[in-house]
């Protein structure tokens, strides 16, 4: 019974800090229009993935956000039409495509970070550095943990956001940021 009341609350706090990301999206979108609500992951992605001399393929920004690639497709569409990103031809596969940032891509995601950096800095400016690299540790943790659940619950293995216990996903661990900071970007 002490589980599942623990659990119980959990589950609020989820559901709170699902309704926070989601008035975060939309005060990010109403302060910076430039760049659309969801679009912002995608050129972090994008970023994280691609080489920047060659880029990378959809499907592997699909497989890395755990999207349909029909989707991420979508959006890779209005990146490009905005100017943010760009397709050339895979030289080793001339029917594929490999898509890059555009210096206008990085110059928006560098906004983005900072705007979201500054978020985070505001929120947590009450806290120790200790209280702050322990809360990403866990929810790090916890990213990774539920990741893995999905996946036996679903029979996937070795998908690209499983971990070990304790090990984030390569969603969540993105080197030179807070794991706060990872996880906020992940969400978008």
């Amino acid at each position: 019974m002490e589980t599942s009341v623990r659990h119980g609350e959990l589950v609020h706090r989820l559901r709170d800090l699902t309704r926070i990301v989601r008035a975060i999206r939309q005060r990010r979108v109403a302060e910076r229009p430039g760049v659309p609500l969801g679009m912002v992951g995608t050129l972090m992605r994008l970023d994280e993935l691609g080489d920047r001399a060659v880029g990378c393929h959809a499907r592997e920004l699909a497989e890395h956000a755990g999207l349909d690639p029909s989707t991420v497709s979508r959006v890779v569409t209005g990146l490009v039409t905005q100017g943010l990103a760009v397709r050339r031809a895979d030289p080793a596969d001339r029917r594929a495509n490999l898509l890059a940032l555009t210096d206008a891509g990085r110059a928006a995601l560098d906004e983005a970070r900072t705007w979201y950096g500054d978020l985070l800095a505001d929120a947590l400016a009450g806290w120790n550095p200790t209280e702050v690299e322990a809360f990403g540790a866990a929810l790090g943790r916890f990213a990774a943990d539920i990741q893995g659940a999905l996946d036996r619950v679903t029979g996937v293995t070795g998908s690209a956001g499983s971990a070990g216990a304790g090990e984030p996903s390569a969603r969540t661990a993105v080197s030179g940021r807070t794991e706060s900071q990872n996880t906020l970007e992940a969400a978008r």
